[in-house]
């Protein structure tokens, strides 16, 4: 076994008895912010696409999986891929509309169409909540006969979930369409004289990326048995590239370090002295990160191996 391979197992296996001296509830919160930055990390880190409007889909997926499961009674598996499906369909119609501009205009068409998101999602009480969120949402049985109101049972499930995402966000930047998507992200003109539709591929890595964000947006759900107007807002499309650029952007493992650094960091600073400071206290940290370690976490750690191997 190579020294990857050794890797993720020690990883696998550490995830399987951390429930038993790590609260399953937090644990379950990192892992789904996890599926979310490996997500959007397919779209910055390997197609070189910043978009600011990626909550539009983590969050739409929880409103839809959590009305599926409190007001039609839906089982919990196809309740989940209706809020796939949902953000699948706005990734399309979105990525269809940003992918017509480049660089900064991208980004700033995203935010856009995100905020118009947001909007709706305030003045849509009926399905949302409005700013009470969506309360209430039964967790349900996975199959029909395993109890997922047993947090160590739906903490199981989750973790099979992410390492079918991450072995799907994996098998995809390895595969020739992930090649291509790195041709596209270091020379887009390079890649359309050698005959590649630029537009097509970016448009479907665009549409890869929220379908798996919507994927993390309808476990969170789950989890707290709520989506609320924060899963929409602008400031979790910003914690995302956080996450992505602390963790290590176009690396694998880099997004699931830099998901479970912020959340740890939320999770220990609100409940200090350091409460109202959160969001200055990442503030700080992402600009270091920019500054001083620009690839990451990850991305430093392996640039280290290389210097020393």
């Amino acid at each position: 076994m190579n020294r990857t391979t050794i890797l993720y197992a020690v990883l696998l296996a550490l995830a399987l008895v951390a429930p038993f001296g790590v609260y399953p509830v937090f644990l379950m919160k990192v892992l789904c912010f996890a599926i979310f930055a490996c997500a959007f990390n397919l779209l910055l880190g390997f197609t070189g696409l910043l978009s600011f409007g990626h909550a539009s889909f983590f969050g739409v997926a929880g409103y839809v999986t959590g009305n599926m499961l409190r007001d039609y009674g839906w089982p919990v598996e196809f309740a989940i891929l209706a809020g796939v499906a949902a953000a699948a369909i706005l990734g399309t119609v979105f990525g269809w509309l940003a992918i017509r501009r480049t660089g900064i205009y991208f980004a700033m068409v995203t935010l856009a169409l995100a905020q118009m998101v947001y909007f709706v999602c305030v003045q849509a009480e009926w399905f949302t909540g409005g700013e009470n969120g969506l309360q209430g949402v039964p967790r349900g049985a996975l199959l029909g006969v395993i109890d997922l109101n047993n947090d160590l049972s739906l903490y199981y499930f989750i973790l099979a979930v992410f390492i079918a995402a991450f072995w799907f966000i994996h098998r995809t930047v390895t595969s020739p369409f992930g090649q291509v998507l790195k041709a596209v992200r270091e020379n887009e003109p390079r890649a359309i004289s050698l005959g590649y539709n630029v537009d097509r591929y970016k448009l479907m890595s665009f549409v890869l990326s929220a379908t798996v964000a919507g994927l993390g947006g309808a476990l969170k759900c789950i989890v707290f048995q709520l989506t609320s107007l924060t899963d929409v807002h602008w400031y979790t499309s910003g914690e995302v590239v956080l996450m992505t650029l602390l963790g290590g952007m176009g690396t694998i493992l880099g997004p699931v370090v830099g998901a479970g650094t912020i959340v740890t960091l939320q999770n220990y600073l609100a409940s200090g002295a350091f409460a109202s400071s959160v969001p200055i206290v990442l503030g700080f940290i992402f600009v270091v990160c920019v500054m001083a370690f620009r690839r990451g976490i990850v991305g430093e750690i392996h640039a280290f191996v290389k210097r020393s191997f």
